[in-house]
């Protein structure tokens, strides 16, 4: 399948792919698989049950990267993918994944991506997946991602995962289990303006001994949109937690965060935080004064608080 000039600028956006890329990717169009490469330490292979693919990373790999975008054209398209992750034992893997959306007609186009990661003893996992959606047509451009994350013994993953512009409405559900001496960041960045709506649902259960979770979230919320973040960090074992909800809001937009802890262990530490507020004027005066109009300093301060 050949790509077009708007294919090519939606991964550019979502996975920072120029052309095909270098050793294991899997990038799909529309429902259909546009190309596939494995190599030596990571596989991918179809399911034949469902839609989606089997990606194993082999025991002790070190240092490779494997991209998985997913980019849609076609409007009135509802695409559902299952993609299932397998990390070895002491392996270290960055894996690149994203949605990008154009839609140039009149009907809902949708992608729902099910992501479900298993981590080896000792592995490490960075995990990084950006939502884009564009476009002049009147269709709905949905995403509705799942992220499901189990984590055996000293495992380590880092998730980024951004919302940059452009998505009508997402909902996000994220379910993590850490084992003994598991370590996991997840942070995530978020954009909402027109009407547009976004809702994040965590659950991440500390069950294993030393194990800890740090989720962060910044969002900016702009015109009348509505942002939900609803995060619940559970301890059951001597373990560490920390919730950070960041959010700036502009216009008449909505946001409400929702962060929760539980003990079931004396021995967890848990901590939750939230702020919501406008930006500063002083932060945009002080940028004006080094020659940025107002409207680039608004702009300038977003992008900082966002990166």
């Amino acid at each position: 399948m050949d790509l077009t000039k708007i294919d090519e600028d939606l991964l550019a956006s979502i996975a920072d792919i120029h052309g095909m890329p270098r050793g294991a990717f899997n990038i799909r169009k529309d429902g259909e698989l546009v190309q596939r490469s494995s190599t030596a330490f990571i596989d991918i292979e179809a399911f034949t049950d469902k839609q989606g693919i089997k990606i194993t990373v082999k025991e002790g790999t070190r240092g490779e990267t494997v991209h998985i975008p997913v980019i849609m054209t076609k409007s009135g398209l509802t695409d559902v993918v299952y993609n299932d992750f397998y990390i070895g034992d002491n392996a270290d893997v960055t894996i690149v994944a994203g949605c990008g959306i154009h839609n140039a007609g009149d009907q809902k186009s949708q992608h729902d991506g099910i992501h479900t990661f298993h981590l080896g003893k000792n592995s490490h996992v960075r995990y990084l997946e950006k939502h884009y959606g564009e476009g002049e047509g009147t269709g709905e451009r949905v995403m509705n991602p799942t992220t499901i994350v189990y984590m055996d013994e000293n495992s380590r993953c880092e998730m980024d995962m951004t919302q940059l512009r452009g998505v009508d409405s997402t909902v996000r559900e994220t379910n993590c289990y850490l084992q003994a001496g598991a370590k996991l960041v997840l942070t995530e960045k978020l954009l909402t303006h027109g009407k547009q709506l976004a809702e994040s649902n965590m659950r991440v259960e500390l069950k294993g001994q030393d194990s800890s979770v740090q989720v962060i979230s910044r969002s900016v919320a702009q015109d009348d949109s509505v942002q939900i973040f609803n995060p619940l960090v559970i301890g059951e074992a001597s373990c560490r937690g920390h919730v950070q909800c960041d959010a700036i809001i502009m216009g008449n937009a909505k946001v409400k965060a929702i962060p929760g802890i539980e003990a079931a262990s004396e021995d967890a530490q848990l901590v939750h935080e939230a702020a919501i507020g406008k930006i500063a004027g002083d932060q945009i005066v002080k940028l004006m004064t080094l020659g940025l109009s107002e409207e680039e300093a608004e702009q300038e301060i977003l992008d900082d608080f966002l990166a």
